[in-house]
């Protein structure tokens, strides 16, 4: 499950530190975006940025708000892969608020330990960084997460920098993948859209597998899916398909040519190219909210 799944002869000469290529990425990237609490992202506007605190019926989760530096905008709750909130998902929120919008990324493991839990992807490809994850990985249970959904949607809701009128978005890479149908199930009134890149768990036997609560949503779906994830289960495709159009809801659902962890860029399976193209189909997606 999840980034188990990363294919293991791309793992073999990864330290619990920053790679070269890691340390490449978020060094280019912190340059851009300076140390100041407004940065200039590239191809965008100047946004503002904080780690915020939100509290849940379970704790209080820390997260990383990111936001155009003037106006309102649709929100976005981004859910980390299983190495959790770190510097290159801040990068990446960054990115996307630099396109027009309100991005909150969450520390999914808060009921365990705040933000940063691991500083990169892998750190959680060495045997003590799963005995560490394992047990913060067991405690997001479906209805955790619904509960946390909630929690996160009513704290954009009261931000300033989100427009109220516009629909909520999610995303979600890896074990984040079926949170973000979770989110929408959660609070079908606000959220208007679901990215699911590399999910892991968006089909299974469980009766309340993602796969079987589009009905519960008025959300639209981008299932981008590793094509490494499809060898194992090509059922998973046909599935999200069949399921999203007898609900009603528009989904697109591709395999691509790429990894399971392609989109991030501290993963062992990052393709740029991909990356990219999966990203323009969630800005697609995204700017009908």
């Amino acid at each position: 499950m999840c980034d188990d799944l990363t294919p293991e002869e791309r793992c073999r000469d990864l330290s619990p530190g920053l790679s070269r290529r890691e340390f490449a990425v978020l060094g280019a990237s912190a340059a851009l975006a300076g140390c100041t609490s407004t940065v200039a992202a590239t191809g965008g506007a100047a946004t503002s940025e904080q780690m915020v605190s939100i509290t849940t019926r379970d704790g209080v989760c820390d997260a990383f708000f990111v936001h155009p530096g003037k106006g309102a905008h649709p929100g976005v709750i981004m859910w980390p892969d299983i190495a959790g909130l770190r510097e290159v998902k801040k990068i990446m929120a960054r990115s996307l608020a630099a396109q027009g919008y309100a991005v909150l990324v969450v520390n999914q493991y808060y009921r365990a330990a705040p933000a940063p839990i691991m500083r990169s992807f892998s750190e959680y490809r060495t045997p003590e960084g799963q005995a560490r994850i394992a047990p913060m990985r067991a405690a997001l249970t479906p209805d955790a997460i619904a509960r946390d959904a909630a929690a996160f949607v009513a704290f954009l809701d009261r931000q300033d920098a989100v427009d109220r009128k516009r629909g909520i978005g999610s995303s979600g890479y890896c074990m984040g993948g079926p949170f973000t149908v979770r989110t929408a199930a959660a609070v079908p009134a606000r959220v208007g859209a679901a990215a699911s890149f590399h999910g892991a768990g968006m089909v299974t036997q469980e009766p309340d597998s993602p796969h079987r609560l589009l009905a519960r949503t008025r959300a639209s779906y981008l299932f981008a899916i590793a094509r490494n994830d499809d060898a194992r289960q090509p059922e998973q495709k046909t599935a999200l398909r069949t399921a999203a159009d007898a609900a009603g809801r528009t989904a697109e659902t591709e395999v691509y040519p790429a990894d399971h962890g392609w989109c991030v860029p501290d993963s062992p399976a990052y393709d740029p190219s991909e990356a990219d193209r999966a990203w323009q189909r969630m800005l697609a997606l995204f700017a009908k909210l």
